[in-house]
C-alpha cells in the first residue's frame, strides 16, 4: 500500500465514526435491459392522456422559485385523497427513507434504543446507526409471524424510544396480527414512539390510519412510491399532533422539491387510476402465489404486498440462472438465518410474470 493510501487511511480514521465506517454504501444494482423484479415497483404507466395532462401541467411550474415550504395544497389533497384523518397533521419526506431519518434524528438522545422485528427494511437499522442510536432486531418466528412475546420482553429489557411495525413487512409480505400491534403499542406506553410502515398499504388493504386518535404514540407513515409513484420519491406520516410539532422540526427546509410536489398534488387528485393498478397487481400476486405454489420444491409464503417470498433448494444458483435469463429478483437468503434459500420476486404485469415464471422453471429444472 502506498504511503498515500494509509495517509488517506489515518486521514479517515481520525474523522468518520467507526459504526459508519463499519457498513458498507445500500447498494442497487443495475437493471439495464433485465426484466426488473427486484425492487417492488408498480409495473404500470400513466394513461396516455394523464401523460399529456400531467406533462402540461408541470410546464407551468416554477422552477425558479422554492416551493411554498408549508406544502399545504400537498398535505391537504394527501388527506382528502389518502385517507389521513381530519386534524392529524402530516410530515412529507423524501420518500419515507427520510422520514425515518427525521424519526431517528429527533429521538437521537444518549443510550436510546430503535427496536424492530428481524428480517425487516434494512433502513430502520441503517438510520439509527446514522443517528448513533443502538438497533435492537427481534427475529420473527420460522413462519415470519411477529413473536409477540419476544417483542414484549424486548420492549421492557430495552424501552426502545422507537419501534417499528411494517405493516405488512418487507422482505416478506407478512401482515402482523392487528391485536399483537395494540399489545405492543401499550406496552411501549409514554417511552417511546410505534411507527407503523405501511408502505405496502395499496395492496394489503388495512391499515391503523383510522386509529390514530387511540394512541398518543402511535406514527403511521407511507409512500407514493409502492402506489406507482417510486419516481418522484414522497414520502408522509402523521401521528399525534404535539409529536408531529417536534419531528417538523428536524424536517430539511424545502425537502420535496416543486416537480414532486406538482406531480403528487395532479396525480394524487386522479388517485382511481392508481387505486386501479393495484387491484390488478393484487390480481396477479394471486396467479403468480398459485403458479410457483404449484411447481415442486418452492415454498411460497402469504403476502399482503406487491411481491412475493419464496424458498428454494440452492437459491443462489437458482438467482444466477434467472440472472443469465435477464431476469433481475432479489436474492434475500443473505439478509438473514431465517431467509436462507429465499428469494423476493415483484409482482409484476401478466407479461412479466409469464417471463419471470418461464424462465424460473427452466431455472429450477437445470439446476
Amino acid at each position: 500500500m502506498s504511503s498515500s493510501n494509509v495517509t488517506n487511511l489515518t486521514t479517515l480514521t481520525n474523522i468518520i465514526r467507526p459504526e459508519i465506517a463499519s457498513l458498507s454504501a445500500y447498494h442497487v444494482p443495475d437493471s439495464a435491459g433485465f426484466v426488473k423484479l427486484d425492487a417492488m415497483e408498480n409495473p404500470f404507466v400513466l394513461p396516455s392522456e394523464l401523460q399529456q395532462d400531467l406533462a402540461h401541467h408541470l410546464a407551468q411550474v416554477a422552477m425558479n422559485r422554492y416551493p411554498v415550504p408549508s406544502y399545504t395544497n400537498l398535505k391537504n389533497i394527501i388527506a382528502e385523497k389518502l385517507g389521513v384523518p381530519a386534524g392529524h397533521e402530516i410530515i412529507v419526506g423524501n420518500g419515507s427513507d427520510e422520514l425515518i431519518a427525521m424519526i431517528s434524528v429527533a429521538c437521537a438522545k444518549p443510550g436510546a434504543k430503535v427496536l424492530a422485528p428481524v428480517p425487516g427494511f434494512v433502513m430502520y437499522a441503517m438510520s439509527a446507526k446514522f443517528a448513533g442510536l443502538e438497533f435492537v432486531g427481534v427475529p420473527l418466528n420460522a413462519d415470519f409471524t411477529l413473536n409477540k412475546s419476544a417483542m414484549l420482553a424486548a420492549i421492557t429489557e430495552h424501552q426502545p424510544v422507537i419501534t417499528y411495525l411494517a405493516y405488512p413487512n418487507n422482505p416478506t409480505g407478512t401482515l402482523y396480527d392487528a391485536d399483537d400491534m395494540v399489545e405492543i403499542l401499550h406496552a411501549v406506553g409514554n417511552t417511546g414512539v410505534v411507527v407503523v410502515d405501511e408502505a405496502y398499504q395499496p395492496f394489503a388493504q388495512t391499515s391503523f390510519m383510522s386509529r390514530l386518535a387511540e394512541f398518543d404514540n402511535l406514527v403511521v407513515m407511507r409512500t407514493v412510491s409502492k402506489l406507482g409513484l417510486a419516481g418522484i420519491r414522497l414520502g408522509y406520516m402523521a401521528g399525534n399532533n404535539a409529536l408531529m410539532n417536534e419531528f417538523e422540526k428536524v424536517r430539511p427546509p424545502y425537502n420535496i422539491n416543486v416537480l414532486t410536489q406538482a406531480a403528487a398534488e395532479f396525480v394524487l387528485q386522479r388517485v382511481e387510476v392508481l387505486d386501479a393498478q393495484a387491484a390488478a397487481l393484487r390480481a396477479q400476486r394471486s396467479q403468480l402465489a398459485a403458479a410457483l405454489s404449484a411447481m415442486s420444491g418452492v415454498q411460497v409464503f402469504p403476502s399482503a404486498a406487491n411481491f412475493l417470498l419464496i424458498r428454494v433448494a440452492n437459491a443462489e444458483q437458482v438467482f444466477v440462472k434467472l440472472l443469465n435469463h435477464k431476469i433481475l429478483v432479489k436474492n434475500v437468503g443473505k439478509m438473514h438465518t431465517l431467509l436462507e434459500n429465499c428469494l423476493r420476486i415483484t409482482v409484476s404485469t401478466q407479461e412479466e410474470n409469464d417471463l419471470f415464471l418461464a424462465a424460473f422453471a427452466a431455472s429450477m429444472s437445470s439446476k
